[in-house]
């Protein structure tokens, strides 16, 4: 076995390469730890006795009561979605460069799962275990499966195949069987003997024996409560292995009845990573004022499924802007319908391709899953259901019977409709963890993309009163219909070009859902023509100009692009741009083809000669803190420390060959420099880091280090065992002090600097959502309440930039009004969403609700309501604002522009006012007022 230190580099290299979440990394510590706890005492997993193995690790992890195997077996209980998979191959790494095993066998409780496996431990496949790990980087594992084993490609390796030396000069000989269960007990021939028994003559032994007479076999279990029953169980303990390591999120037997796991020694639960982020947050929808008492069941299932599906094209629609707006790419989501029976399932599929289940617009989009499922049928639905994340595939809504099992690991499931369940069922971990993966890895900021919900109407009291509890899986809760939190008037995405953009494309502004068949789009209607006014003449008239127009001002208005088509010194990278978009996307110019550099040359030269014109020229300020600012940390108690679940290490260092097995003498482990209490080795890893002073926070800092000592003295036996944690883990102990802190840090920045550069003229498409049959009005039209304005559509403008406009509240619509009825000003716009950020914060960004330029200045204008003007965030959204202008005034001053001036303005000071009198009103009372005075 490798020597201690080199063993803790080992684990530290392995979790920075695979990028290992906090609980991923924990688990891989503690295997470490038992391994060398083990090896300190007993030799190593193969010399020892299962009992010895079983006191050794109770002594440092009493919650293991038992390895419930013939072998020794640690489960690790980790939540849906933080990625256990990934942590298979952490261990195996780990055990392969400790020198401890080269033969694995990972077990899969079905089919599906299997395949997923197999798929994860081939090199180049997406989600490949090892990628960028060097040990494995030049000869990967060998990989054996149940479906090749017989080809004898497992035991040929022991000969040679595969043979080679990592980067770090270890053999490349590491094996890796993967195999479902039912081949190890169930698959077997006409004579009732499993085919994994029968005898294979090239080893002279069945390969199940081969296996079992390994003498470093480490077995690991997916999905680890699928092993329990009786065959499973006898099959597993008759491989005999050194070491079981079992994986699963919910540590219990399967079945009724089920027993609580024994042998877990670490845990980290569905609400440990809803609070880390790691998972989507759950919610719980209703429809408004509904009252389940008048309702039969099958009356009561098809307004949950209305209701589930109307939810569903929202949550369509927000992905889709979320997606152009963002340049990622487009998620596709799909609704879980849970129902009680398969008698039941059909009913529901019935009903929902009947032409009276929204005009029968999912008649093909919906599948049954179940087990009763024969033939055709089950195919057709299984082949739809494993390409579910597919953008193009067709199916929006699955109904299973019960759940939809383990293995099922879909990003892309955002509605759950449970029907006919309890209250206690809707709120299992089994319900709720088929949508919790994230869509994009991680939390994005994005409500919608960040949230899996379940609709729940005749249980919802239930639900929102169960989420009161602490440890309840729900906190967040909405509600469906006219009044509530969501339209039952669906929406979709409407996609509008700039008015400069359209006339050099031939773009037009419409409605755009992408699905199966490609995206559709549809012309916005639903205005008298003096509502809608005529659209300017294009610039560009000829149909291969207008193609290579579009591709440039997709390569110029992505998110992050520093390409401005009005640069001069821009255009040959624009033109090389075009080209690399051309050669990902052949069809982009038609059967035409890419154009020659000089005729995008001559298209980007006219659309740079009316850029100025068509557009307003926004330079690139990016505002910052300065080093030097204030900040602080609110006082606050500690969270997570039962979580903490450390034991010392012992301090002698183990040496063992890997191919002989002979022990070395003990060498004593340098001691770590000595501290006066335990809470000194915290405090000194916390100082390492950056932002954190203890001369200016020393209170808080021995508050809460002084918080983990005494949680450490709760559970460990003695002083010294406190002492060995304490300077063993400060690493983490402080990291996890630090990390919070951080959540409660205040910052008072007062000065900022700025890099200024001249900036772009592209404007990006303004994409959001609204109702399919929004009316289109005049932007003199005044709607009578604040639900109408926000589900109708605004045109007739001949100042702004975009043609169609959606305002959040009235007052924005009035200032528009102004704006257009104001010769002074030439032009204005509601910028994209990325258009242009100021940041007000470390990672904050701000957008403003207007850019106008008038013909002598250009304003930055946010309006909020006066009893807003003076909260927090507003204050230092309109500070860094007011700074951005000062940067972008003097940059424009230097090339001949115009000054930029910040405009708050109060909601009740646009009714009846000219965009001049705002100007001097906020002028005289506004924040630039105030920061002026101050100067």
């Amino acid at each position: 076995m490798t020597d201690l230190p080199e063993l803790d580099r080992i684990g530290r290299a392995i979790g920075q390469r695979l990028s290992l979440r906090p609980p991923q990394s924990a688990s891989l510590a503690i295997l470490g730890d038992v391994a060398r706890r083990v090896a300190e005492e007993l030799g190593s997993f193969k010399e020892a006795d299962t009992a010895d193995v079983l006191r050794v690790v109770q002594a440092a992890y009493p919650q293991v009561e038992d390895f419930e195997r013939d072998f020794p077996s640690l489960a690790f209980a980790l939540a849906t979605g933080v990625g256990k998979t990934r942590l298979m191959g952490a261990f195996i790494a780990w055990l392969r460069e400790a020198g401890i095993s080269r033969h694995f066998l990972v077990l899969a409780p079905n089919l599906t799962i299997y395949d997923k496996l197999k798929a994860d431990f081939t090199p180049g496949t997406a989600k490949y275990v090892f990628k960028g790990l060097p040990l494995f980087a030049t000869a990967p594992p060998v990989l054996v499966t149940g479906d090749d084993y017989e080809d004898g490609r497992g035991v040929r390796a022991e000969d040679g195949f595969g043979a080679g030396q990592s980067q770090l000069g270890i053999e490349a000989d590491t094996i890796i069987n993967v195999f479902n269960i039912s081949k190890i007990n169930a698959d077997k021939d006409t004579r009732g003997v499993p085919r994994v028994r029968r005898l294979q003559e090239y080893i002279g032994e069945s390969y199940f024996d081969y296996l079992a007479g390994l003498d470093d076999l480490v077995l690991i279990m997916d999905e680890a409560h699928r092993y329990r029953a009786s065959a499973g169980a006898k099959a597993i303990n008759a491989l005999n292995p050194v070491l079981g390591l079992e994986l699963t999120a919910t540590p219990k037997a399967a079945g009724a009845g089920g027993r609580d796991f024994r042998n877990v020694v670490y845990g980290y639960s569905l609400g440990d990573a809803m609070h880390d982020g790691f998972v989507k947050e759950p919610a719980v929808a209703t429809r408004e004022n509904f009252d389940p008492s008048g309702y039969d069941a099958e009356a009561l299932d098809r307004i949950k499924l209305q209701d589930g599906v109307t939810y569903h094209e929202k949550v369509k629609a927000d992905l889709e802007v979320y997606a152009r707006s963002e340049g990622v790419a487009r998620v596709k989501p799909f609704i879980l319908v849970v129902a009680k029976d398969t008698t039941h399932a059909g009913e529901l599929e019935a009903h929902i391709k009947s032409d009276a289940f929204f005009d029968g617009r999912y008649a093909d989009r919906v599948i049954q899953v179940h087990s009763n499922l024969k033939g055709e049928m089950k195919d057709d639905a299984v082949t739809r259901l494993l390409q579910i994340e597919n953008p193009l595939e067709r199916t929006e809504i699955v109904i299973h019977v019960n759940k939809l099992g383990e293995g099922w690991d879909v990003t892309n499931l955002f509605t759950i409709v449970p029907l006919r369940a309890s209250a206690s069922d809707i709120l299992t971990e089994q319900t709720i963890g088929r949508g919790l993966r994230l869509p994009y890895g991680r939390r994005t900021g994005d409500e919608t993309a960040d949230t899996l919900t379940i609709i729940a109407h005749e249980r919802f009291r239930d639900i929102v009163a169960a989420a009161q509890r602490p440890d309840s899986l729900i906190q967040k809760s909405f509600t469906i219909g006219d009044g509530g939190d969501v339209s039952r008037t669906p929406e979709v995405p409407v996609h509008v070009p700039s008015t400069f953009q359209s006339r050099m494309t031939g773009e037009q502004p419409g409605f755009s859902q992408a699905n199966a068949a490609g995206e559709t789009s549809a012309a916005i209607t639903g205005g008298t023509a003096e509502d809608i006014a005529g659209a300017p003449p294009p610039i560009l008239t000829r149909a291969e100009d207008q193609r290579t127009a579009a591709a440039i001002f997709a390569v110029t208005s992505v998110p992050g692009a520093r390409l401005d088509v009005a640069d001069p010194a821009s255009h040959p990278e624009i033109i090389q741009a075009v080209k690399d978009s051309a050669a990902q996307a052949p069809d982009l110019f038609g059967q035409a083809g890419l154009p020659g550099d000089a005729s995008i040359g001559t298209v980007l030269s006219t659309i740079a000669d009316h850029a100025t014109r068509e557009a307003i020229a926004i330079p690139r300020v990016v505002v910052v803190p300065k080093d030097e600012v204030n900040f602080g940390y609110d006082d606050f108690e500690p969270t997570g420390l039962s979580r903490i679940r450390y034991q010392p290490m012992e301090e002698n260092i183990i040496l063992q060959e890997i191919r002989t097995g002979k022990r070395r003498p003990k060498i004593q482990a340098a001691a770590a420099m000595k501290e006066a209490r335990p809470e000194d080795y915290i405090l000194r890893a916390m100082l390492e880091h950056g932002d954190v002073d203890y001369d200016e926070h020393a209170n808080l800092m021995q508050k809460l280090a002084s918080a983990v000592v005494d949680h450490l003295r709760s559970y460990l036996p003695d002083e010294m065992a406190v002492e060995r944690v304490a300077y063993q883990f400060e690493g983490p102990l402080a990291d996890l002090l630090v990390d919070q802190m951080r959540q409660h840090r205040w910052n008072s920045p007062t000065e900022y600097e700025a890099r200024v550069s001249r900036g772009t003229t592209t404007l990006k498409p303004l994409d959001f959502t609204a109702p399919q049959d929004a009316p289109t009005r005049r932007y003199s039209y005044k709607p009578v309440s604040q639900i109408e304005l926000r589900r109708t559509l605004f045109s007739g403008f001949q100042r702004a930039l975009y043609p169609i406009q959606k305002f959040d509240s009235d007052p924005e619509r009035q200032f528009a009004e102004a704006l257009e009825n104001d010769n002074a000003v030439q032009k204005w716009m509601k910028p994209a969403r990325k258009q242009m950020q100021i940041e007000f914060g470390a990672g904050q960004f701000y957008e403003p609700d207007f850019v106008v330029e008038t013909e002598t200045e250009k304003w930055l204008v946010e309006i909020k309501m006066r009893k807003e003007l003076a909260r927090e965030d507003v204050v230092s959204k309109a500070n860094a604002a007011i700074e951005w202008c000062a940067h972008a005034s003097a940059h424009e001053l230097d090339h001949g522009g115009k000054p930029w001036l910040y405009l708050l303005v109060p909601d009740d000071e646009v009714t009846g006012s000219s965009p001049d009198k705002i100007r001097q009103t906020c002028l005289k009372d506004g924040p630039q007022q105030r920061a002026d005075a101050a100067e």
